[in-house]
C-alpha cells in the first residue's frame, strides 16, 4: 500500500501536459493544450488539457480524467501500478507497506508478466557485461557493428547465453513458475522441460510508450538460413507487435520536436541511425506496417518517410502498408538508399547533417515513387502497365483529402500521359466500391440491444433526464461555489446567535433532512464525501476531488469541470443564464435544490402510485405505499410553500 502523503507529493508533482506529452503530441491552444486523441481513431483534434485544473477531456469519445486516471487508461495499469509510474518519472520515493498474503495471491498477471520481463531485461544486460561469454560474443558483436556503450545502455541491450535454459533455470530460482514463463515467451516448454527462447542471440528490450519492457528481439550469430536470423516475443498480454513500434519510446520527444518521422525496417537501423544523431526514427521490427502502428505515429507528427534499401522484393511488400499511410491522411514520402546500403550502413558512414541532406534531397510522394517503381517492372507490356495503373488508382483512392487526390491525379496523368479525365473516373469508380463496402458492412453488424448501449456508453448524457440532471447541476454548484458563503442561518432560541452557511452545507442539509441525496451511484459518493467532511469542519476544493483515488469519481469530476452542460430547462422558468448563476448564487442554489427535490418528489409519487396498481400487493404493502405517499406529499406542499425562507447574505 501507498500511503497518503505520498500519493499527494505525485499528484502535486505530477504535470498533466508533461505527462501526457510523452504519449502525444500537444499544442498550446489559448490556455489549454490540443491533439489527437489516444483512444480513439480521428483526424480533427479534440483531445483537450487543462493544465490549471489538472484534467483532460476528449470531446470526441467522452473519455477523461486526471493525470493518473490517463496513465491508467492509456497503459492499462492499475491504481498503484499508475501511482509507481509517475512516482519513477519524477523520483518520487514509496515507501510500501508489506502486502498481505492475499493481496499477493491477487497480484494480476499483467504485474507479473511485467516483473518477469524487467528481471529478464536486467540479467540479459547483466549477461552482456559481466560474464566472459556475453563480453567475448555479445559484446563484441556490438562494438564490430559500431555501437558505442551510451546506446547499448540506452537502448539496455544484451546477451542471451549459449546454454540453452540458463535464464529459465534463474528465473524460477526467483520463483517464476513453469507457466509465467512460457506465457511471457521467454521460455518454451518442450516435453516438459523449458528451454530459452532467445539462447545464444544479442537481446534487443522492446518498450512500450511509458518505458516498460514488454517484449524482446533476439539476433543470432549464425548464417544458417535454417535459423531465423531475428527472433521476436510472441504474441502476450503486455505485448501486441501490431501495436508496436521499436524505439518509440526513445524517439517520440525528437519526433514532435521535429514534426517528423523516419521509419525503418530493423533494430539496428534505428540503432545506428539514433548513435549518427537522428533519433526521429522508429522500425516495424520486420513485419507488415499495421493501423496500429501508423495512428501511434501520427499521435506524434503527420510527416512520415519511409526509408529503403535497395531490395525492390522488399519494397514491394511493404506497399500495402503505405496505402494504409495515405488512408490516415499523413503526408508520407519515400527515399531509396543507394544501391548496397541499408540504414543501418548508411548512418555508420555518415555523419547525421550528410544523411538529413541525402534524404531531403532523394525523398518523393509515395504516389510518384510507385509509380516510377512499377513503371520500370512493367516495361512495354500493357497489361502489365494496366494492372500498375489500376494499382496506382487504388492508391490515390485511399487519400482523404480531395485536393491532394486532385493534385496526384493530374501528376500521374502527365507522367502516364493518359488523359486526366480518364483517371477522375476510374478513382471515382473506386471510392464508389469502398463506400459501398463500408455500407454493406455496416448493415451487416450485429445490432446492439439497448442494455448493452448504456453499458458501453463512456459518457454520461443527462439530457434525457431531469432528476439527472438536477443531481449534476447540484454537485457541480458545491464543486464550484461549494465554500462560498451564501447564506445566514439564525438560532431560533437566540435570535442573535448567527452562522454563515456555505453552498456546500446548504445542499447537504436540504437533501439530507428531506432524505432525498442523490440517486446516481457516483454523484452519491461525492455528496456523502461532502457531508462526511462537512461534519468534521472541513472544505473541500475541486482539486480534492480531481485528485481522488477513486478513479469513477476522479474522472467524472473531471467531465464536469471539462465541460459546460447547460443548465436544466426549469432553470428558464427562473430566467436564469449560466453567465448570472454566480452573481445571483444564493437564489440560484435555493432554486436549483427546490427544483431537485420537486422533479424526485414527481418521480417518487409516480413510482408509488405506479406500484399499487399491482393487484397482488398484500394489505401491509398496501398500507406501507400509502404512508410514503402521505410523506411525500406533506413534502411537496412544503416546497409549494417555500419561498426562499433564508434571507441571503
Amino acid at each position: 500500500m501507498i500511503d497518503r502523503s505520498t500519493i499527494d507529493k505525485i499528484y502535486e508533482r505530477a504535470d498533466i501536459v508533461d505527462v501526457i506529452g510523452d504519449f502525444i503530441a500537444l499544442k498550446k491552444r489559448g490556455v489549454n493544450y490540443l491533439g489527437l486523441c489516444p483512444f480513439h481513431n480521428e483526424r480533427t483534434p479534440s483531445f483537450t488539457v487543462s493544465p490549471s485544473k489538472g484534467i483532460f477531456k476528449c470531446f470526441g469519445c467522452g473519455k477523461s480524467g486526471n493525470t493518473v486516471g490517463f496513465v491508467m487508461e492509456h497503459e492499462g495499469l492499475s491504481y498503484p501500478e499508475a501511482l509507481k509510474y509517475l512516482a519513477k518519472k519524477y523520483n518520487i520515493e514509496i515507501e510500501e507497506t508489506e502486502p498481505s498474503e492475499e493481496q499477493k495471491i491477487e497480484e494480476s498477471k499483467r504485474e507479473k508478466l511485467l516483473a518477469l520481463s524487467n528481471l529478464a531485461a536486467k540479467w540479459f544486460h547483466h549477461q552482456l557485461y559481466q560474464t566472459d561469454e556475453g563480453k567475448n560474443i555479445g559484446l563484441s558483436y556490438l562494438r564490430e557493428r559500431g555501437f558505442t556503450e551510451g546506446m547499448i545502455e540506452s537502448f539496455g541491450l544484451g546477451y542471451s547465453p549459449e546454454n540453452r535454459s540458463a535464464f529459465c533455470d534463474y528465473a524460477l530460482k526467483q520463483g517464476y513458475t513453469p507457466d509465467l514463463l512460457t506465457e511471457s515467451g521467454l521460455g518454451i516448454d518442450s516435453n516438459g522441460k523449458l528451454f530459452d527462447r532467445f539462447h545464444h542471440r544479442v537481446i534487443f528490450p522492446i518498450h512500450s510508450l511509458s518505458g516498460q519492457v514488454i517484449g524482446f528481439g533476439g539476433r543470432t550469430f549464425f548464417s544458417d538460413k535454417k535459423i531465423a536470423k531475428y527472433l521476436n516475443s510472441p504474441e502476450t498480454v503486455l505485448y501486441q507487435k501490431s501495436k508496436i513500434l521499436y524505439g518509440m519510446f526513445h524517439a517520440r520527444k525528437a519526433i514532435t520536436q521535429n514534426d517528423f518521422c523516419l521509419l525503418v525496417e530493423g533494430y539496428t537501423d534505428v540503432l545506428s541511425l539514433a548513435q549518427c544523431g537522428i533519433e526521429n526514427v522508429v522500425a516495424s521490427s520486420g513485419t507488415s506496417l499495421t493501423i496500429e502502428q501508423i495512428r501511434l505515429i501520427k499521435r506524434f507528427t503527420n510527416n512520415l518517410t519511409v526509408l529503403y534499401d535497395g531490395d525492390f522484393a522488399g519494397i514491394k511488400a511493404s506497399l500495402r502498408g503505405i496505402d494504409l499511410i495515405l488512408a490516415e491522411d499523413m503526408n508520407v514520402k519515400v527515399c531509396l538508399l543507394p544501391e548496397g546500403e541499408d540504414p543501418d550502413s548508411y548512418a555508420r558512414k555518415h555523419s547525421a547533417e550528410e544523411v538529413k541532406k541525402f534524404i531531403d534531397s532523394n525523398q518523393t510522394d509515395f504516389i510518384s515513387f510507385k509509380a516510377r517503381l512499377m513503371l520500370s517492372e512493367a516495361g512495354t507490356d500493357p497489361i502489365k502497365k494496366a494492372t500498375l495503373l489500376n494499382n496506382i488508382v487504388q492508391s490515390i483512392a485511399h487519400i482523404p483529402s480531395e485536393i491532394s487526390r486532385s493534385i496526384y491525379i493530374q501528376q500521374c496523368s502527365r507522367m502516364f500521359e493518359i488523359s486526366e479525365d480518364i483517371f477522375y473516373s476510374a478513382v471515382a469508380k473506386e471510392l464508389r466500391e469502398k463506400i459501398g463496402e463500408h455500407k454493406k458492412g455496416i448493415t451487416t453488424q450485429t445490432k446492439i440491444t439497448p442494455k448493452e448501449s448504456i453499458i458501453k456508453k463512456t459518457t454520461v448524457d443527462f439530457a434525457d433526464n431531469s432528476v439527472e440532471a438536477s443531481e449534476r447541476d447540484l454537485i457541480r454548484f458545491m464543486l464550484e461555489y461549494g465554500d462560498r458563503a451564501v447564506f445566514i442561518s439564525r438560532d431560533e432560541e437566540d435570535p442573535e446567535q448567527i452562522s454563515i452557511v456555505t453552498v456546500a452545507e446548504f445542499i447537504v442539509e436540504e437533501l439530507e433532512s428531506d432524505e432525498l441525496i442523490p440517486i446516481d451511484s457516483v454523484w452519491a459518493k461525492i455528496f456523502n464525501i461532502f457531508s462526511n467532511d462537512l461534519k468534521k469542519n472541513i472544505q473541500l476544493n475541486q482539486l480534492y476531488f480531481v485528485n481522488h483515488p477513486d478513479i469513477e469519481v476522479s474522472s467524472r469530476v473531471a467531465d464536469l469541470m471539462a465541460k459546460k452542460y447547460p443548465l436544466s430547462r426549469f432553470w428558464e422558468e427562473y430566467g436564469i443564464s449560466y453567465n448570472s448563476e454566480e452573481q445571483l448564487l444564493a437564489r440560484n442554489v435555493q432554486n436549483l435544490v427546490n427544483e431537485y427535490k420537486w422533479r424526485r418528489i414527481l418521480e417518487l409519487q409516480k413510482v408509488l402510485t405506479s406500484r399499487l396498481a399491482n393487484s397482488e400487493l398484500s394489505d401491509d404493502e398496501i398500507r406501507a405505499i400509502m404512508t410514503q405517499l402521505h410523506k411525500i406529499n406533506i413534502l411537496r406542499n412544503d416546497l409549494m410553500k417555500k419561498m426562499g425562507s433564508r434571507p441571503s447574505l
